[in-house]
């Protein structure tokens, strides 16, 4: 009997020292973070990714490691980011095509399966040429669609994706049939410019700083911005309502996001961290070298954006015959 009960005191007691000294949960992250990007490397959505990635880095003290997952316009990454455990530790840049896809009969990625962190950029799309191309204003550009219906080819990402929204419902505004002027899928403006400059086709729907490397170079124009307001960043781009008289606005956005269900510990400390990240001087000076506007939203007013964007979105696809609901 004394043999048990010491026994069983040394259990006790090696119990209780056991639960004493395990240690407690960690903090997030207490490893690297992947960011997924549904988008190609060398695109906007990637370059700005990488920025964050780094700054986010340099805040929590853990790698957030930026893989790009590409294809189905945006589809597949955005599914990746979606369908990821909920626990932090993978992430990911969502863009305003994800307000689209259920609309084209496209499930999986619609902005109910994820968790908003944040917004922090939001740049208006541009309609581009190449810098030999006759067209001179924009006028010119929409006159040459109408006169030769079929042989200006466009391009910037994949077919039903916002650029082609936006170019496509351009010309429907305007009173012109989209199939005027032809769209050929890519997966996303690095690639699609490269298309313009290799004379494969004749313009490409996509923000000023995506299209800025080619342009820079003198091998690429961009001669409008789809927008009511002229862009702080590129002050000098005509909007469509100056340039072409219509009302047309289709206003892209970049957020981080996580899979619904995100731990309330890693949705507060993201979105402290964009909002501190957002406000920080070298980022927004780095930001605006390359091209892209710095425009912050938190959870709450970014996940209200999105539900709008979806709303104004689906049913300009309608219009133009892209929706399936």
């Amino acid at each position: 009997m004394r043999f048990f009960t010491a026994a069983l005191a040394a259990t006790v007691f090696m119990g209780g020292a056991v639960a004493f000294t395990a240690p407690a949960r960690a903090d997030w992250p207490e490893r690297p973070v992947t960011i997924i990007v549904p988008w190609s490397a060398g695109g906007g959505t990637d370059a700005t990714a990488r920025a964050l990635a780094q700054e986010l880095e340099e805040r929590f003290g853990q790698p957030f490691n930026v893989v790009n997952r590409t294809g189905g316009g945006g589809l597949v990454g955005h599914i990746t980011i979606a369908n990821s455990a909920p626990d932090g530790y993978t992430l990911g840049v969502i863009t305003i095509e994800t307000t689209m896809f259920e609309a084209q009969g496209l499930p999986g990625a619609a902005p109910e399966q994820f968790t908003l962190l944040g917004r922090y950029n939001a740049d208006p799309i541009a309609l581009n040429v190449r810098a030999d191309a006759p067209y001179e204003t924009p006028r010119d550009l929409i006159e040459a669609v109408k006169a030769n219906p079929g042989d200006l080819k466009a391009s910037g990402a994949n077919r039903g994706g916002l650029s082609h929204l936006a170019w496509a419902g351009l010309l429907n505004t305007m009173g012109i049939d989209p199939e005027a002027s032809p769209w050929v899928a890519s997966d996303g403006s690095a690639p699609a410019m490269q298309q313009l400059a290799a004379d494969a086709i004749d313009i490409v729907s996509t923000s000023p700083a995506e299209a800025r490397s080619l342009v820079d170079a003198g091998e690429a124009r961009t001669l409008v911005v789809l927008a009511d307001e002229r862009s702080s960043l590129h002050p000098e781009l005509p909007t469509a309502r100056e340039a072409l008289g219509v009302e047309w606005s289709p206003l892209p956005f970049r957020g981080m996001a996580g899979p619904a269900g995100l731990p309330d510990e890693v949705v507060g400390k993201m979105s402290d961290a964009l909002a501190e990240i957002t406000r920080d001087e070298d980022f927004i000076a780095m930001m605006q070298s390359r091209g892209f506007s710095v425009a912050y939203q938190d959870t709450g007013t970014f996940t209200d954006t999105v539900k709008r964007s979806r709303d104004a979105l689906v049913k300009a696809m309608q219009a133009v015959g892209l929706a399936k609901q």
